[in-house]
This record gives structure tokens, C-alpha cells and sequence, in this order.
């Protein structure tokens, strides 16, 4: 592959939003000796994609420009390291790509071999481009943070997923109705019907009063809340939490964590807990085996080619989008 060009979709600078999106031509990465250069089927946006480009993450992320935005694919194995083992060219694989190195608005994608899973003939390039941020995201929740065990041996929890129709939001609903669990989740109006389809027990339209309250129409206190948004109060989920709740934060703020050291110090038994994405295949491979035996789908919002890359990203921007917005080549 070595001079060989291919398309990428790049930014030059803090801020812009869909504008500052242009359309290069570069050349196609080679991989490291544990790396994988994958050719691209499918690729899918999230949220942090557009943050990193607004300045959220800085100095980290962006690490220079220009920068291909991105990092969640599907596609094919087109070549490897001279110290990979797992992989051989033509193998279908999803992998998290590197920022830093390549992106994922590209046709050709570099990622590590431990951050690469091979994908099986039942799981789609668009399906399975959306599962390793947002579907890994969902399962840490609910079986690291919350403990909440997926083959329903658990004792019953009641649980809170707000954002339920979102990219993250999605999985969690699906994967928790795998648990003994009782979910009450929040959505738009024009998505009731769609989180409820999900599993999901008891669902509230965010912009009614009782769904501003997140109070659970059959009166249950939450043992645990999948915050898969942002811009709720703690003084909001603290009267629905049961004597020891928590409220696992996806996307921990400054406020946040200053309510989490506030009911450290003053050890009480509500609690709320931040969590990071921690990357890894094994998790991820157990999660496509949940979506090749069709017990958990990616739900996909809308799909644009790499040429439109455009649309993706004021989609994603909205902040609207029902489950996962996809990219194609």
C-alpha cells in the first residue's frame, strides 16, 4: 500500500463544527509491528468526536493538526504488522482506531491488534461499526460500575437510563434487560414507542414534568441511574434514589465530580460515581457474541457516505440522533 492515496475527511483547528470538515486526499498509513491496517466498511460518530473538535479535551486531543476525526470502524484486514498474531489479511474485524495516528473518516484505518475483534458473518459492517465506544460504554456501566450481573441471576434492581434512545443510551436498555432489572428510561416524545421495543418497563417523555422529575410512574426508587446525558442536576436524581443508589455519570463534568468528592466527604450513601471508558477486546468479543445470537442490535439512526461526512456530523452535533449514526466509503 505504500504511496498509494486514499480519502479522508480531516479538520485544521479548534471549533467550525460540519464547516470546518474538508475533503484530502493522503496516503495510506502502514501498520506498526502490532497494528492493523484495515480497509473501511462502515464507520460511526459519537458524541466526543465533535467535542474534541470543539476544544474539550485540549491539549490531549486533538494531538496535532490536521486530524481525522473519529474512531470506531468495521471492515476488512488488508494488512498486518510483522508481530501480529490474531489477524491475517481478509479477515472482517470492528476495532477502535488511534486518533492520533489515523481516525476513522478514512478508507483505510490503522488500530492495534488488542483493540481489534473479528466480526462474524451475522454482524454487519453498519452494526458492527457501531458497538465498540457506545455498546462497551453501556456494558462497563452496567456490569463494572453498577454490578449488575447479565444472565439474570442478580437479585431485582430498579434502574434509571436517561438519553435511552441515544447511541450509548440503546445498549444499555438492551443489555440491562438481559439482568433482573426493572428499567424506567427517558426519552423524546417521538421515541417512546422505540425504548420501550428495547425492554425497557417504564419510559418518560424528558420534557414533561414528570419526566423533568425522573420520578418512575409505578413509584420505585433507583438502585442505579445510567446517566447517558448531560445537563441533570444532581438535586434531581438524589429523591429517586433508593437508601444506597448511585448514578453512574458517562459524561462526567467539573460539577460533577465536585458532587462526587462532596458525598465522599461526607460519606453518604447516595452516591455519584463517574466513569471512563476502559477499552479492551475481551469485552467487546463478549458482546458480539450477545449481537450474533441476536440478543442485542444496533439501531441505526441514519447512514452517509464518507463524501457527506458532513451531514453526519451536524447530526451528531444535534444531539438527536436514535441510536447509531453511520458513515460508509
Amino acid at each position: 500500500m505504500a504511496g498509494k492515496l486514499m480519502h479522508a475527511v480531516q479538520y485544521s483547528g479548534y471549533g467550525g463544527g460540519a464547516q470546518a470538515l474538508k475533503h484530502v486526499k493522503v496516503p495510506v498509513p502502514e501498520p506498526k509491528v502490532d497494528e492493523v491496517l484495515i480497509k473501511v466498511e462502515a464507520a460511526t460518530l459519537n458524541p466526543v468526536d465533535w467535542k474534541i473538535q470543539k476544544g474539550v479535551l485540549r491539549p490531549f486531543l486533538p494531538r496535532n493538526f490536521p486530524t481525522i476525526p473519529g474512531t470506531d470502524i468495521a471492515g476488512e484486514v488488508v494488512q498486518v504488522g510483522s508481530h501480529v498474531n490474531k489477524f491475517k489479511v481478509g479477515d472482517k474485524v470492528v476495532a477502535a482506531v488511534m486518533v492520533a495516528n489515523s481516525g476513522a473518516l478514512t478508507e483505510y484505518a490503522i488500530a492495534k491488534e488488542s483493540l481489534t475483534v473479528a466480526r462474524p458473518p451475522e454482524v454487519s459492517a453498519p452494526s458492527g461499526a457501531g458497538l465498540f465506544s457506545s455498546s462497551l460504554t453501556a456494558y462497563q456501566a452496567l456490569t463494572k460500575s453498577a454490578n449488575i450481573k447479565l444472565d439474570g441471576t442478580d437479585e431485582k434492581k430498579n434502574i434509571l437510563v436517561t438519553a435511552a434512545s441515544g447511541g450509548v443510551g440503546h445498549y444499555v436498555v438492551q443489555l440491562a434487560k438481559l439482568g433482573n432489572t426493572h428499567i424506567t428510561a427517558t426519552c423524546g416524545a417521538r421515541n417512546l414507542d422505540f425504548v420501550k421495543s428495547l425492554g425497557a418497563d417504564e419510559v418518560l417523555d424528558y420534557k414533561t414534568p414528570e419526566g423533568a422529575a425522573l420520578t418512575s410512574p409505578s413509584g420505585k426508587k433507583y438502585d442505579f441511574v445510567i446517566h447517558c446525558t448531560s445537563g441533570i442536576k444532581w438535586e434531581s436524581f438524589e429523591p429517586n434514589l433508593s437508601e444506597t443508589g448511585k448514578v453512574i455519570d458517562l459524561t462526567p463534568s467539573l460539577s460533577g465530580m465536585l458532587t462526587f468528592a462532596i458525598n465522599k466527604l461526607t460519606f453518604s450513601k447516595k452516591q455519584l460515581v463517574p466513569m471512563i471508558l476502559s477499552p479492551n477486546a475481551e469485552d467487546i468479543e463478549y458482546i458480539m457474541d450477545l449481537v450474533k445470537e441476536g440478543k442485542v442490535k444496533t439501531m441505526i439512526d441514519s447512514k452517509h457516505s464518507l463524501s457527506k461526512a458532513e451531514e453526519a456530523w451536524d447530526r451528531i452535533i444535534s444531539g438527536h440522533a436514535t441510536g447509531k449514526i453511520i458513515i460508509v466509503p
